[in-house]
């Protein structure tokens, strides 16, 4: 028997096929046929172990996630495309790994051009051209162009307050999300600790940028930098949630259906928990600030509910990395917690700490409560999955990482077409995983864990690394010199993957040969060798 989501596809497709035959509009306009609202919230930094759903034995009580988790399918061997923040958000928006594009390792700054040129397809103008209002909301991190007072003047890449002198807030911001798919777009540039300050809607600053600030704390620095008067570091993750609330209550009941691309800057530092929450979870900042997540995510569901939307809107929650050493690990692993859970590890690192992260998908209409999948998927397979959902076929040159994931959602997971994932730390180094086994092609971790690149902890290490995930979670016993048939098998996977310019099935496409920030293929020529 066909199941209630194949009906609801065919039924779009047929719809589809009879507009482009006919010239008629599709009609799918019956109670049960009606296409899902869709909210993708992705938090920064947040750990893997900071959810209670994934890690019973955490400390920080997230009583409204863990409860959406129970609602819906719970992902436990989801990943981000990379291990900090950039290049996972464009690989969540392009379906395509970033290290593909000009951007090879690292990330953006607040001031960085945008990244994602006008014609490459993305989640929303998908989404925006089969009939659906979308909005972005929050941290983009993907760059978009400022206005300069002197265009022929290059005054650095945003890292220091003096890079911002040539800015002029006065006038439009371009390449924008708006420009990408976006119907409506609210948010700010960079993380919250990179200037400016500013929110941007519509491509418009939304006040005068008239003074300077920082901070210095333990918990809540941010680099110095131009601030606009409407700016107020504290009030930016209430404000985002408010913001997409009134979304919810101007756009739910509305002809089209919703795409809503909900980007928080938190926990990532400042960590900022309002006064309400400050002292909370009994253990320091970083947890008090997940807990008030936690309960503007709960607030957002119960809004959904409030507007009779709950049974047919599609609510995915992530992470875009794991968990930042900011969090302060030895605090928090003297009183029992481990924002990494069992796994290695943390943010900017290639091992499973600085990936592997929570995911959670609720849509009562279509997905069954209390489900659990063990499935390897990654974040860039949102553009396949909402492809198949709205019925559209991928041209060759989109989604180029993408899966479709509907068939887990189906509770049909043999059908999943991934077979493998690519991982990517902050210097740019791989590794790339397939069943229980994961390869790293660099002796470390690529990131901020020991043993660091270019360290001396990395004198007399093999030159990469393999783990058997299932016996060996935490990435203690490498088997590079005792598996050589293994290494050589996903060696040949990574080659082939880098040659073809995709992953999925499809004619060969292109990578980027240049780097916008310096950066290189860390160690490819090693991996070509090999």
């Amino acid at each position: 028997m066909l199941s209630k989501l194949t009906l609801w596809r065919l039924t779009v497709f047929l719809s589809f096929f009879l507009y482009v035959a006919c010239g008629e509009k599709p009609s799918v306009e019956e109670p049960n046929e009606k296409r899902p609202n869709i909210i993708y919230i992705l938090a920064d930094d947040l750990g893997y172990g900071d959810i209670g759903a994934f890690n019973p034995d955490g400390k920080i009580k997230t009583p409204f996630i863990d409860q959406m988790a129970k609602d819906g399918l719970l992902f436990t061997d989801a990943h981000s495309p990379s291990a900090v923040c950039t290049p996972t958000r464009y690989g969540i928006l392009t379906g395509r790994y970033s290290w593909r594009s000009p951007l090879k390792q690292g990330v953006l700054t607040g001031k960085s051009k945008a990244l994602i040129p006008e014609t490459r397809t993305t989640v929303a103008s998908l989404m925006k051209n089969a009939g659906y209002q979308t909005a972005f909301i929050g941290k983009w991190h993907l760059g978009w162009d400022w206005a300069q007072k002197d265009s022929t003047l290059n005054a650095g890449e945003g890292w220091n307050p003096s890079d911002f002198d040539n800015l002029d807030f006065t006038k439009a911001v371009t390449n924008t999300p708006n420009d990408l798919g976006f119907d409506y777009a609210y948010g700010h540039s960079g993380s919250l600790d990179m200037a400016p300050y500013a929110y941007v809607e519509n491509g418009t600053i939304t006040a005068n940028v008239d003074h300077v600030t920082e901070d210095k704390g333990k918990y809540t620095w941010w680099r110095k930098g131009p601030t606009a008067a409407d700016f107020k570091h504290d009030e930016v993750t209430p404000n985002f949630f408010n913001k997409a609330t009134e979304y919810i209550k101007e756009n739910g009941k509305g002809e089209k259906p919703f795409f809503m691309y909900l980007a928080l800057p938190s926990p990532h530092t400042p960590i900022l928990p309002t006064e309400e929450w400050l002292g909370k979870s009994g253990l320091n900042p970083y947890s008090d600030f997940v807990m008030m997540i936690d309960a503007y995510v709960g607030r957002l569901v119960q809004e959904i509910d409030n507007q009779g939307l709950t049974d047919n809107t599609l609510i995915i929650f992530t992470s875009d990395n794991g968990c930042s050493p900011q969090a302060d690990f030895d605090v928090l692993g003297e009183k029992g917690h481990h924002p990494s859970g069992i796994f290695r590890g943390h943010k900017a690192d290639i091992y499973e700490g600085g990936h592997r992260v929570p995911f959670i998908m609720k849509w009562p209409a279509r997905i069954q409560k209390n489900s659990i999948s063990k499935t390897l998927v990654c974040q860039t397979d949102l553009m396949a999955t909402l492809a198949d959902l709205v019925a559209v076929k991928l041209r060759a040159n989109e989604g180029e990482d993408s899966f479709s994931m509907l068939p887990i959602m189906q509770n049909t997971d043999e059908k999943f077409g991934r077979a493998a994932v690519v991982h990517h730390s902050i210097n740019g180094s791989f590794a790339i995983r397939k069943d229980n086994y994961k390869l790293i092609f660099c002796p470390g971790s690529g990131g901020w864990s020991a043993p660091k690149p270019d360290s001396d902890e990395l004198s007399g290490l093999p030159k990469f690394q393999l783990y058997d995930l299932e016996k060996d979670p935490a990435e203690e016993e490498n088997l590079y010199a005792t598996q050589p048939e293994t290494v050589d098998e996903l060696a040949a996977l990574m080659v082939t993957y880098i040659e073809k310019g995709r992953s999925t099935q499809g004619p060969k496409q292109s990578n980027a040969s240049l780097s916008l920030n310096g950066g290189k293929w860390h160690q490819i020529d090693a991996i070509m060798a090999h």
